[in-house]
């Protein structure tokens, strides 16, 4: 899973794929030029790495995700929790909030969000 674990750079490049994928690889160069205000050879570069990552394939000059963005999320959010919080959700949540308040809809989404994992955990 380490391999899931994206730079700051891999991970803006791949919102742009994500958002726009089957993509000609031209064009998202261009993208990246207006967006990231990169050249064409870190765009080929990053995208060099993504390739090698196995997360993106290059075929024919059209670029196409092979890992949706929820993977790379969960991946990413579960080694911030492990790393920084032992593992632990509920710290994760109490630093999260950090004595801020949020609204009752917020903390009814995720009361619920609880209840449905809570409940997938019984069976």
């Amino acid at each position: 899973m380490e391999e899931l674990l994206l730079s700051e750079s891999e991970y803006k490049l791949m919102n742009i794929i994500w958002d726009n994928a089957p993509i000609e690889s031209g064009k998202l160069v261009k993208l990246c030029e207006a967006n990231l205000t990169w050249k064409k050879s870190t765009t080929y570069t990053m995208l060099k790495r993504l390739c090698t990552k196995n997360i993106v394939t290059n075929k024919d000059s059209v670029v196409e995700y092979v890992i949706p963005r929820e993977k790379v999320q969960k991946v990413e959010s579960k080694h911030l929790i492990d790393r920084s919080f032992g593992g632990s959700l509920p710290a994760f949540v109490s630093a999260f909030l950090g004595g801020s308040k949020i609204t009752e809809g917020e903390a009814d989404e995720l009361i619920e969000l609880i209840e449905k994992y809570k409940n997938n955990n019984e069976r």
